[in-house]
């Protein structure tokens, strides 16, 4: 595991060459701030809010990687003071699904820093979301001596067809996805890194109802008290060293996690997910986006008896996919 973590880390150095400043703000980042590393291509629509959220959660400082978009990502992103940005067109899929990428700017810019990465169409919520800023969660994580903090990743999806109510821009998504399934889920140990896999949901009923094993994997760590010998080692599913998957307890009871929102099943998510197959920069040769596209044709819902209206943090404690642990 060290000599994989360290190949890992050449990796993110050498990988670091194939990004072109285009804006960078890092010497506006003070100790103690708390960053966001985003990797995106073609999100425009999504930037708006998604800004708006984290901002308003506490994040201090936005480091963007714009994979290629054509849509004028890039531009809205330019003169914001709190966000620096990184443009290539290098292959998504030869950079690790661009976890090389992030940790290069990582390693280089946030050290001793806590990090979380998230996707422009997910929404991490954790305990007391609604209540306190992302700093009293970080802030009660060093006081525990906790480097590492877990969130499920829960698809959201709207009621009807996909494509069926226009998403605008700025406009909160999950004023249209807002139900989710609150059962259909596995979970085991994966040995090799010590960290959970879950899977089910949505995508594992609608996308992969025949081989739900190949479902994606709904098991996060997004929130990282970063050092620089760390590594992403697949997507944020996995880290190394080792320890800091232990984000759960192995003898009974319940560690603090939290949840990420996925809002990717908006009217966007056709036209995105036919781009993707044709790019095939995806794991497992775009796999999930083959799915997508055998079944996007029939123009699913993915809305059904069981599904549960989304409501808030709580409701996810109630119902087992988040918790606060010890912390009150």
């Amino acid at each position: 595991m060290r000599l994989r973590r360290k190949r890992r880390l050449i990796r993110a150095v050498r990988k670091s060459s194939e990004l072109t400043t285009v804006q960078d703000k890092t010497k506006a980042i003070r100790p103690g701030d708390i960053l966001l590393v985003c990797t995106m291509r073609n999100e425009q629509i999504r930037l708006p809010y998604f800004l708006q959220y984290y901002r308003g959660m506490g994040i201090n400082h936005f480091l963007f990687i714009d994979n290629g978009s054509t849509d004028g990502s890039a531009d809205y992103l330019r003169g914001m003071d709190d966000v620096s940005l990184w443009h290539t067109t290098a292959s998504y899929k030869r950079s690790g699904f661009g976890i090389d990428w992030m940790n290069g700017l990582k390693r280089k810019y946030a050290d001793g820093h806590w990090v979380l990465v998230v996707d422009p169409d997910e929404f991490f919520i954790y305990p007391f979301c609604d209540t306190r800023p992302i700093r009293a969660l970080t802030d009660w994580l060093d006081n525990s001596a906790i480097r590492s903090f877990s969130a499920m990743l829960i698809d959201v999806y709207p009621k009807g067809r996909i494509g069926e109510v226009p998403y605008q821009p700025g406009q909160n998504p999950l004023e249209i996805a807002h139900w989710f399934d609150s059962g259909n889920y596995t979970i085991r140990r994966n040995p090799e890194y010590g960290n959970l896999w879950i899977q089910g949901g949505p995508r594992s009923r609608v996308f992969f109802a025949d081989q739900p094993q190949r479902a994606p994997a709904l098991n996060k760590i997004p929130l990282v008290k970063w050092h620089r010998r760390y590594a992403y080692a697949s997507s944020t599913h996995a880290l190394l060293p080792r320890g800091l998957n232990q984000v759960y307890e192995a003898d009974g009871g319940e560690k603090a996690s939290g949840a990420l929102l996925h809002t990717k099943f908006l009217d966007t998510f056709t036209v995105k997910a036919q781009e993707e197959l044709v790019r095939g920069q995806h794991y497992a040769g775009s796999a999930e986006y083959k799915a997508y596209a055998g079944r996007l044709e029939d123009q699913p819902e993915l809305w059904c008896k069981w599904s549960e209206k989304y409501i808030n943090w709580r409701q996810l404690e109630i119902l087992g996919m988040m918790s606060k642990g010890n912390w009150a």
